[in-house]
């Protein structure tokens, strides 16, 4: 049985105290997860250790960082090697999210490269994919998909896929008034889990936690976690808010 994850993706908000207090109130919420449920936090680097601290005994709560670097070690100013994390605790890593790819210009083949670091340190990739508007209004978001997935998750074996989460952010529902619907979002889901199923075998595809990433909430949380082929939600804006938050949470 494939994991269900919810995972909340902080971006660069929050002082220390707020965040603090943040996972404060989410634990305070009492939240029951069943077997195979996750809930990831992936607050900024500096919160990193503390949220990690603040988490350790709840088991069902793990720590994200939201990127790491493509490179092991050396003269990278400003970059977070994914030894480093590892060695303070870190369970998961957001690679490839959409901001990260607009602003920064993230390659398929330079993500490929931070995945393999991240599997190597024993981290395991929560690897975004997904279209923006354009290509949603042309009608091409299977290929583009595909291509995503091809150039930067295919070059792994079956063994190392089983470590993967795959995040699918429809970038044209985020900030711009639109919104996926369930079906839309099913869809791609669908489409993916075929495509790992064609590289991997069927067992592959099944045993993969595919999330959606499309501005989730607690009023649609429900409906798109009933999809078959959704095993929960990459967290943006809802994930500040500890009502919300835990809201999608029990929407398992």
């Amino acid at each position: 049985m494939r994991k269900k994850i919810v995972a909340g993706n902080w971006k660069m908000n929050l002082t220390l105290a707020q965040g603090e207090q943040l996972v404060n109130d989410i634990v305070a919420a009492g939240i029951q997860l069943s077997e195979g449920q996750e809930v990831v936090i992936a607050p900024p680097f500096p919160y990193l250790t503390k949220v990690k601290q603040l988490t350790k005994n709840y088991p069902g709560i793990f720590v994200a960082a939201q990127n790491c670097a493509s490179e092991k070690s050396g003269a990278y100013t400003g970059e977070v090697a994914a030894d480093m994390l590892q060695s303070i605790g870190v369970d998961y890593v957001i690679l490839g999210h959409s901001e990260r790819r607009e602003y920064f210009q993230e390659s398929n083949a330079q993500l490929a490269k931070k995945i393999d670091q991240a599997l190597a340190a024993g981290i395991k990739p929560i690897f975004c994919c997904g279209e923006p508007l354009e290509v949603r209004k042309a009608e091409t978001q299977n290929a583009f998909v595909a291509q995503q997935l091809q150039e930067s998750l295919f070059h792994l074996d079956a063994a190392a896929l089983k470590n993967i989460v795959i995040a699918y952010e429809p970038i044209w529902a985020i900030g711009t008034g639109l919104t996926a619907s369930a079906q839309q979002a099913q869809d791609m889901h669908a489409f993916i889990r075929a495509q790992i199923a064609e590289k991997y075998g069927r067992e592959a595809a099944l045993g993969l936690t595919i999330l959606y990433g499309g501005s989730a909430k607690p009023s649609n949380a429900p409906e798109l976690f009933a999809c078959p082929d959704v095993d929960g939600g990459l967290i943006g804006g809802a994930s500040l808010v500890a009502a919300d938050f835990t809201a999608i949470v029990k929407s398992f």
